[in-house]
This record gives C-alpha cells, structure tokens and sequence, in this order.
C-alpha cells in the first residue's frame, strides 16, 4: 500500500517529492514523510504522522528550516503500518545512528528481528518499530569502510523478504540508489532529470519514458551518469530501452467525481470496450487473443488449467474456472496464490498451464507462484493490466487488460476487465475444442452489449444509494450466490468490508444450511445475487431458508421477475 518516490536533477526536489506523494495518495497510507540532500550536503528530513498536507503544513511552520530542504536529490515516502504503530517515529523515511543516511522501503524485512539484535550487540541506536529502520542501520555498518553502491549491495545480501529502497547519503551527496525484490519499482527518465517511483502515478507529471527494474536488480544515479542498472548479488550492469507509459493525465485524476472509485466504476462500461477493442472475430466465433498466438498448439492439447491469484483477481479465477470447465471444455481450479505456492503441488504435466491473474502484475505471492511454474517446464499465462510488469515479462503468454491506470485501492473496472478476458479465453478454448461457432457468436455477442447494459444499471445509482442508506447500520451482511455468481457473491463481501469496514461473509447457496444459516436473523441482511440462470429455483429455495430464519434479502435479480419480490425484501434488478 505504501508510495515510494525519488528525484535528481536540475530542478528543487522538495516540489516533484510532494507532489508524487500526493499522486500516490489512492493507494490509502497513514503517515508521510520526505528527506533532501541540500545544496551544503547535509541531509534534511522531515515526516508526519497523517496526510501529505499536514507534512506540508509542518515543512511550512518549520520556517526558516522549511527553506533548509532545498536541493536537487531527494526521497519521500506514504506509509501504511504494518510493523510499529502509525506516528511520527515510524513514519519513512528513516536514517542510520548519525543521521547522515536516509531509506524509504516498501515491502516486509523477515529477518529484521535477528538483523536488529545483532545490530544493537553493535552498538547500533534504534529510534523505530519498524522492519525497515535496520536497512539504514546495516547499510551504516558498511558504508563506514565501502562506498554507498557497495554499501547498499552488500547490506542486501543479508535481507530475507521483500523490498523496494531508495536510500541517499551526506557521505555522497550526488547519489541516490534504488533496489528491488518483490515490491514494484520503475524509472522515469525526464530532460536532465531521473526518478524513482513504485507507482506510474507518481512520475506521470513529469516523464512518460519509463523502465520497470525486475527482481534482484538495483539502479544508480549520480553526477556521472543519469542511472545505471545493476544486478544487486552481482556487479553486472543491464541495459533495458525506456517504455513509454499509454496513460493520459487526467486518468489519474478524479475529473468531477466524488473519489477514484466512484470515477472507476463509471469507468467500467469504457473499460470494456477497450478489452473487447480488436478481439472479437464474429465470422468465425471466436477470439482473437493475438498475446495467446504463439502457444495455440498446447492450449489445444491442455489438460488442465491452475488459476492462481489474490483477492479480486482471485474471484475472478472462480468464474474462470467455471467458465473453462463449462465453454472450454477444459478441467480448471482455481486457488489463492499465497496458499498455492506453498503447496506440494502436483502440477507437472506438459498439458496443463498455470494462469496468472493479477492487475499490477507485481503481486509477490502471484509472481512466485508463476516462477515455479517456470522451474518446473509448465506453460504459463497472465492476464495483466500493468504492461511491461514483472508478471507480464515472466509468462509464455497472455493477454492485456487494456483498460488504464485503476488508482482506487479497491478494484473495479480491473476485475470488470478480468472477467471479460476470461470470458474470451473461454470462447478461444471452446471453439478449439468443439463449440459450435453459432455458441461463440452468440456468446460475443453477448459481450458487445455489455457497455450498454453497465449503462443502464449505472443509471440506478441513486436506488442504490437508498438501499446503502437504509441498511448502512446492519454490523453484517452475509453474501451469497451459486455457479457463476459465487464469484460475484465473494467480491461483494470483499468490497463492504473493505470499503465500509463492516463484517461480511460471503456463502454458495447451497452451503448455507450446512452451519452459516446459525448466523441469519432480522439483524443479518443477506444480498443474493439471484439471476434468471440455470440454478435460479436453488436460489429461491435458499431465499425461503433466510425468510424462515427472519432474514431480510436484498435480491439482485433480472429485470420482469416479479416472483423474487415475494422473498426479497428489496431488489435491485439488471438486464439479462
């Protein structure tokens, strides 16, 4: 969730740190925090527990030592807590026993607890909670014998875990290094000027041409030259040409609506058109997944796909799997990947893929799930939305989501777009293995009219809104649904907790009566998500369960069903 952000060049960093800060925003944090090596070289830092606006505001009241952090070199950072309590000492960035280092670092430090108490058995002083403070400290302990890029490389050898660091030095003011594994991190190449960010948004002001640093790689920037890309275990350099970023800036601006998601939701109807744009061959039926083309002959041959993902994308690998098994014609399971990786899994045939899903193409779980698939000879596929990210480059294959930076933390039009390439890689496997093209070209047809149909439920928003007012003190919700919609039922939960902070649990219909149904009462609302489809009459008779239990349903369910109203307390209806 944290944002990390560097600068050197011709211009005063303070500026461009604070507003890549502000970009970074969405991505929700608790403190901020900023450091610059001024012009005399001496190290300036200053970070607040709270919004970028009140670190702002004390760089301003701090007058005249606001007017101390002018320089060309620089780094800044949002956290979000995760090892120490959100205040002022645990906030980013943090610096070593003489406060002449400084390090911003997203990620988790596994080992930190070990590094720590032989740190101190130093002599090293700790001032923080955190994981990340004994970066700075163990990059100390080198860099009073070695220079700050060997410091750096050789501090990293003895870390377990994920990071992305920046780190500057009053040693050598005109430096600033960054290094990376397993948490994102890109350059931005600008006119006389570089930066260093985890996040698109963070740069888009200033730069557009872009590299994405992979795993096990560190870049250095200096007077001498504007960066240099190197292995961290090994001082081999690497050469990568700039990508140019496909984002406008108002995509990463609200543009009127009341917040990110908001904007993103009505978003979503654009951002299937733009899946769909150029994949769609009626003639025949079928996909035209060109990112797929050079692995048609094993998707034909499969024998089995392993979906693996993480949160949303993970609901969106269940209706994939459904969807596989039901048009493609191929057996498919779908598991969380942070449970999958650790698992002995018995995936090892040459017919059977793994399918990545994910929307940065960064997450961590996901990525080790996909290498070890690679290690074992496995054909592997993703469906990213990030392009040139670390899972899209790692892959045999797969397919772009096309559907432009998702700043909200919460997916929308993301998991939206996830589910129509699915949808496509569906119709791609059936026609390979059978389905007659008169079912694909009803099923593409289908998917045209979606943006419409978006339309239309989007323009209910104000009886949604209603509903939300309604039921908005209830302390839980039980979600449910069947087949298909047992996806959906999944990320409604997801979404309430995660946006409204209210317990939900989401249930398959027809598992409710095996100990969930305990729970229902006047005080447990239900949201059942109960189309016209092929296990609607199970739907209805789960309903009658809740009713008998005093429940009350809020029904999503097609529009002219008239019959859910005698069940459903409240309905809310889509088209078919």
């Amino acid at each position: 969730m944290c944002g990390i952000i560097g600068y050197k060049g011709k211009n005063e960093a303070l500026p461009v740190l604070l507003n890549g800060l502000k970009r970074m925003e969405y991505r929700g944090y608790d403190s901020a925090g900023v450091a610059v090596i001024r012009e005399d070289t001496v190290l300036d830092c200053m970070k607040s527990v709270g919004t970028v606006s009140v670190l702002e505001h004390r760089l301003d009241s701090a007058d005249p030592a606001y007017q101390d952090f002018f320089g060309y070199t620089g780094i800044g950072h949002t956290r979000w807590a995760t090892h120490g309590v959100p205040n002022d000492i645990n906030a980013h960035p943090h610096l070593d026993c003489e406060t002449e280092i400084a390090i911003v670092h997203n990620g988790i430090i596994e080992n930190h607890e070990t590094l720590k108490k032989r740190l101190i058995a130093e002599g090293h002083r700790f001032a923080s909670e955190t994981d990340s403070e004994v970066l700075a400290h163990m990059i100390e302990k080198f860099h009073k014998d070695l220079d700050l890029e060997s410091a750096v490389q050789q501090a990293l050898t003895f870390v377990e875990g994920a990071y992305a660091i920046l780190v500057i030095s009053e040693k050598e003011p005109d430096k600033l290094i960054g290094a990376k594994f397993g948490s994102p991190l890109l350059i931005g190449v600008g006119n006389d000027e570089v930066f260093l960010a985890s996040d698109y948004a963070g740069i888009i002001d200033h730069t557009k041409q872009t590299i994405v640093l992979m795993d096990g790689e560190m870049v250095v920037m200096s007077d001498e030259t504007p960066y240099r890309i190197r292995k961290i275990q090994k001082n081999i350099s690497v050469s990568r040409p700039t990508q140019t970023i496909d984002w406008d800036i108002t995509q990463v601006e609200k543009g009127g609506y009341e917040h990110f998601m908001h904007k993103e939701i009505h978003e979503e109807a654009e951002a299937v058109r733009n899946t769909l744009r150029g994949r769609i061959n009626m003639t025949e039926g079928d996909a035209l997944l060109g990112g797929l083309s050079k692995v048609n002959d094993r998707l034909k041959n499969l024998e089995g796909i392993q979906i693996v993902a993480c949160g949303t994308s993970y609901f969106s690998g269940i209706f994939g799997k459904y969807l596989f098994e039901e048009i493609g014609d191929v057996s498919c399971n779908a598991e969380i990947a942070s449970e999958f990786r650790y698992r002995k899994s018995l995936l090892s045939s040459p017919r059977s893929a793994l399918l990545a899903i994910t929307q940065t193409g960064e997450t961590a779980d996901t990525l080790a799930c996909v290498k070890e698939a690679n290690r074992k000879g496995i054909l592997t596929l993703g469906i990213v939305n990030v392009v040139g990210s670390s899972i899209a480059r790692d892959v045999h294959a797969g397919v772009y989501n096309h559907v432009g930076p998702e700043i909200a933390v919460a997916s929308t039009k993301a998991f939206i777009s996830q589910l129509i390439v699915l949808t496509l890689m569906g119709i791609k496997l059936g026609r390979m293995r059978g389905i007659a093209m008169s079912e694909g070209q009803a099923l593409l047809s289908a998917l045209n009219e979606l943006p419409e149909k978006i339309h239309n439920i989007l323009s209910q928003e104000e009886a949604i809104r209603n509903i939300a007012q309604e039921f908005y003190k209830y302390e839980d919700f039980a979600f449910l649904g069947r087949k298909f919609n047992t996806a959906a039922a999944m990320e409604g939960a997801l979404k309430l907790k995660e946006i409204s902070y209210i317990h939900a649990e989401a249930y398959t219909g027809g598992e409710l009566k095996h100990g969930a149904i305990a729970l229902i009462d006047e005080n447990f609302p239900s949201v059942y998500v109960a189309p016209k489809d092929s296990v609607y009459e199970k739907n209805m008779s789960n309903m009658q369960e809740i009713k008998a239990r005093r429940g009350t349903i809020i029904a999503v369910a097609t529009r002219g069903d008239e019959a859910i109203t005698k069940l459903a307390d409240r309905v809310l209806y889509i088209p078919q």
